[in-house]
């Protein structure tokens, strides 16, 4: 069980389907209360009663809007995709609903004008956990199911579909006699930091990764040794990973696949998925690079291109 709990979830969600969510659960609160009037509120004789039954959808709404950015915002490195997992999302969906009920009961009580006593918040707040933790752990292990099955299907497929491909035929090295190979490998790629006076150069084929840190990126890539060998170096440049995205342009391998990476497509030696998505595994496995969701499609449609 602890297993499962320690499970990677996506958090990844386009701010899009983040309002739509949001609005959807605060219209279906709202109307259900408007529509059924529980916990006595059918005997409520007050004026614009339905604009005010309506506000317990608008506080849910606020609520989650919180939730959905300003947390993630303040916190980014507890919410990043690489960190979350099945547990943290149980928690997280279970103190949300605690925290709208809190919200829409001090909302109430200045409806009616008055305090709830200690023993009715400590009857909500135990009604709240007991109704709201079977439906959050079934919806949380359902979605991440869905995904896990849709992330590692499509990666066996795309894996099945890349046998064909450069990087699945033969190792680099058997294939730099070909023209087309050779034409990538005497290729210099000039990486030019923000001060416009830090360059790296390198041979673009050797690059493994770009990966942005705060105001810095790392740039990934094999240094040749005296015994033809290459290692993995990793120096950094002060630079938006935006703007190294601008230097790379004409050069169809080094592909954006997330918001902090860059990937040569030409190293990569295999493909798996899990929940949160794609891995892109480089120089046997040492290195495993995300694959955000907004970037899947495209990465998908340059893989095929790929001779």
């Amino acid at each position: 069980m602890f297993g499962l709990l320690s499970q990677p979830y996506p958090t990844e969600e386009s701010i899009q389907k983040r309002l739509i969510k949001a609005a959807l659960i605060s219209l279906f609160i709202g109307l259900f209360l408007l529509i059924f009037q529980p916990f006595g509120l059918d005997d409520w004789q007050t004026p614009a009663k339905p604009g005010k039954m309506l506000g317990f959808g608008l506080v849910t709404f606020l609520v989650m809007i919180a939730d959905s950015f300003l947390l993630p915002g303040l916190f980014p490195h507890h919410f990043s995709d690489s960190r979350w997992t099945i547990g943290k999302e149980i928690v997280r969906t279970i103190l949300l609903i605690a925290v709208i009920a809190i919200c829409n009961r001090f909302y109430l009580d200045r409806l009616f004008g008055a305090s709830s006593t200690v023993e009715g918040w400590m009857q909500m707040m135990g009604m709240t956990f007991v109704i709201g933790i079977f439906p959050t752990v079934v919806a949380v292990l359902t979605n991440y199911i869905i995904q896990l099955r849709r992330y590692s299907q499509s990666a066996a497929k795309l894996l099945d579909y890349s046998d064909s491909l450069a990087w699945k035929e033969s190792p680099l090295q058997e294939r730099e006699s070909t023209a087309q190979t050779n034409d990538v490998l005497n290729t210099t790629l000039t990486l030019v930091a923000d001060n416009e006076k830090d360059r790296l150069r390198l041979p673009a084929d050797s690059l493994l990764f770009i990966e942005s840190s705060d105001n810095y990126c790392t740039v990934a890539y094999l240094k040749s040794d005296p015994t033809g060998s290459g290692q993995p170096s990793k120096p950094l440049l002060r630079s938006s990973l935006s703007r190294l995205e601008t230097q790379i342009t004409g050069h169809a391998h080094l592909v954006r696949c997330h918001r902090s990476y860059i990937v040569n497509l030409d190293r990569v030696e295999r493909i798996t998925g899990n929940a949160q998505g794609y891995k892109l595994h480089l120089l046997g496995g040492q290195f495993q690079i995300p694959v955000a969701r907004r970037f899947n499609d495209s990465l998908i449609s340059r893989i095929k291109s790929m001779p």
